[in-house]
């Protein structure tokens, strides 16, 4: 392995030890952030606190850009800008005054060792003791409930009141989940949560998944990020799916099958027994996991079509 420190640059002149913060959310996109769950968080973040970037990566190493070519921009008679990719370090300080970090940018294609390793570097070097992570997975779940979520952990002490919903089950890997793997290896603490947004959704924002996120890291951290902004508008995602959905017939009778599902599912669960009627209508874990795959098959397909033209549920 090449010199993971040469893959990172520190973008400040603060000394060391005035850097320290003992919490980093990291956000790569990845294969899958069903609902835009992890971008809406984070650009909410970065646009609602005080932050500055203290650490950038060597993109150029790491990305494949005729995979996914950046933007330009063409004005009448010239190439007037150029959207150029970022993975940067942001420091990032709450309401309250504590700091945090948050590593953001597109997925690496390459090096993926190489990379959590440099993480890894900067974890020590900024003392960080907790990785957070959040995205969104496509789920069999209605619009009209409350988000649910999958929590995982490198140590279950992390997450003492999960009940999981998956049993074992094989998916793609992402960086961010090979990192949270590294990462419990070694010893150091990361809690990830995985959004349940409804598969009617996956493609489009579904503000609410966000806003489930946030609560959750709240939760687990106890970092004061302002949540108004990003519920109100979260509200007015809703609506406006709601309104979508009322014009299609067919679309309602989905939801209200997924709603029926939904309500006996947890009918049962706080019953602590389902009935064997209930779990033979039950998805098994084998065919949550095929149907994962099959949108990340979905995923990779619609990755060679025009961005502007933009997915829609309801086509």
């Amino acid at each position: 392995m090449q010199d993971p420190s040469q893959l990172f640059q520190l973008e400040t002149d603060t000394p060391q030890e005035d850097l320290r913060a003992s919490t980093m959310i990291v956000s790569f996109g990845g294969l899958i952030d069903a609902g835009q769950a992890q971008k809406l968080l984070t650009d909410h973040i970065l646009e609602t606190l005080d932050s500055q970037v203290v650490a950038s990566f060597d993109i150029d190493q790491l990305l494949d850009y005729r995979g996914r070519r950046p933007v330009m921009t063409f004005d009448r008679d010239h190439i007037a800008a150029y959207d150029d990719p970022t993975l940067l370090l942001h420091r990032v300080v709450d309401e309250e005054g504590t700091p945090f970090y948050v590593l953001y940018g597109p997925e690496p294609d390459y090096q993926w060792e190489r990379v959590i390793e440099a993480v890894r570097q900067l974890i020590r070097m900024l003392g960080v003791r907790l990785v957070i992570s959040a995205h969104g997975i496509p789920m069999g779940v209605p619009h009209t409930r409350p988000v649910g979520m999958t929590r995982y952990a490198t140590d279950r002490s992390l997450i003492p009141e999960n009940d999981p919903v998956f049993g074992a089950v094989q998916i793609p890997a992402s960086l961010e989940q090979l990192l949270h793997l590294r990462l419990g290896e070694s010893g150091t603490d990361a809690v990830g949560f995985a959004l349940h947004v409804p598969h009617y959704l996956a493609q489009v924002e579904f503000g609410d998944a966000a806003v489930a996120a946030l609560e959750a890291i709240h939760a687990q951290t106890g970092l004061a990020i302002p949540v108004a902004d990003l519920a109100a508008a979260a509200g007015l995602n809703r609506a406006d799916i709601q309104r979508q959905i009322a014009d299609n017939d067919e679309v309602t009778q989905v939801v209200s099958g997924l709603e029926q599902q939904y309500d006996a599912f947890h009918e049962g669960r706080q019953r602590k027994s389902l009935l064997a009627t209930e779990m033979a209508e039950l998805p098994s874990a084998d065919e949550i996991g095929e149907q994962l795959e099959a949108f990340l098959r979905e995923e990779t397909a619609d990755d060679e079509t025009d961005e502007d033209a933009g997915p829609d549920f309801l086509r």
